[in-house]
């Protein structure tokens, strides 16, 4: 499970990575990879603090891609496929015990550059 988990970590993260020049780079480890926005949260509650935007984390069970704007916005939510749903813990997560097919990592990739955009237009990120 190790080098298996490993290598669906490493693909995921290349989602998240190709966005790293929007976003700040809050952790880079072998089991966390996360971005943050560069600018100051609009929400009081995070006291002008950068803003969670993803992450990809590896755990014992399984390999998580965490999503935060599928979380604020219903309507990107809602346009999850049923076999990208089926993978889904939460509002914002899903989790991967093995290799995601093609299919499902381009959804991702797009679900994340849609994420991207609707934050740009707030101006978040």
């Amino acid at each position: 499970m190790g080098k298996e988990f490993r290598e669906v970590f490493a693909d995921l993260k290349k989602i998240l990575g190709k966005h790293k020049k929007r976003l700040q780079v809050k952790a880079d480890r072998p089991k966390e990879y996360t971005l943050h926005t560069k600018k100051p949260s609009p929400f009081p509650q995070h006291k002008g603090q950068p803003m969670f935007f993803g992450s990809v984390r590896m755990g014992k069970a399984y390999v998580s891609f965490h999503l935060l704007p599928l979380y604020m916005n219903p309507t990107l939510t809602k346009t999850i496929s049923p076999a990208l749903k089926k993978r889904m813990q939460g509002k914002a997560c899903f989790n991967f015990k093995e290799q995601p097919d093609a299919a499902l990592v381009a959804e991702l990739e797009q679900l994340t550059k849609a994420g991207i955009e609707l934050w740009s237009k707030q101006n978040w990120a």
